[in-house]
């Protein structure tokens, strides 16, 4: 079993039945997924981005992603219907708790300046968003061997009702939110 698993169902539980009142353990909202996605725009263009890509997703979550293509073409993007576009992977279980804990224990401190993420990226039904604007910061990744810095989107997928439910269970794992000014 995985740090964060122990620590959701040893701490975590508790702390939320105690604040939020629940009657049944299984009322306590969880994090039922974890996506990362990253948009490759020079894919088309570039198609060893895209290998590259691949191979630093797969380093980051132990898992191989997904090459997602694009739905519609677009002529003002030169983009046609099919084509590569970026990668994603989707992790359940104790792949994605081993991930959430690199990505708040490790490589967020990494970030330059870092103060905190932000609690407003919430998106109303207690999902989060998290941009990461280089892949550098994960340890796993050799500065040497990148050919770009390249961003990625994680998004946190909860079962929680509300942005504060999904808030507090986020805190109660270590997410790093910036102090209100």
């Amino acid at each position: 079993m995985t740090r964060f698993r122990e620590m959701y169902e040893k701490e975590i539980i508790p702390a939320m039945m105690e604040k939020f009142s629940y009657k049944n353990s299984m009322a306590v909202p969880k994090i039922v997924k974890v996506v990362v996605n990253v948009g490759l725009g020079e894919a088309k263009e570039n198609a060893k981005a895209m290998e590259a890509c691949l191979g630093d997703i797969a380093i980051i979550t132990g898992q191989k992603p997904v090459v997602t293509k694009a739905r519609k073409s677009v002529a003002n993007f030169k983009l046609r219907e099919g084509m590569p576009i970026g990668v994603k992977t989707t992790l359940r279980h104790d792949k994605m708790y081993s991930f959430l804990d690199r990505v708040i224990s490790v490589a967020l401190p990494r970030v330059r300046d870092f103060q905190g993420v932000s609690a407003e990226a919430f998106d109303g039904r207690g999902n989060y968003t998290l941009g990461i604007k280089e892949q550098i910061i994960f340890p796993e990744i050799s500065y040497e061997k990148i050919d770009k810095i390249r961003g990625m989107n994680v998004i946190i997928v909860t079962t929680a009702k509300s942005d504060e439910e999904a808030h507090e269970l986020l805190r109660l794992f270590g997410m790093p939110f910036k102090r209100n000014q």
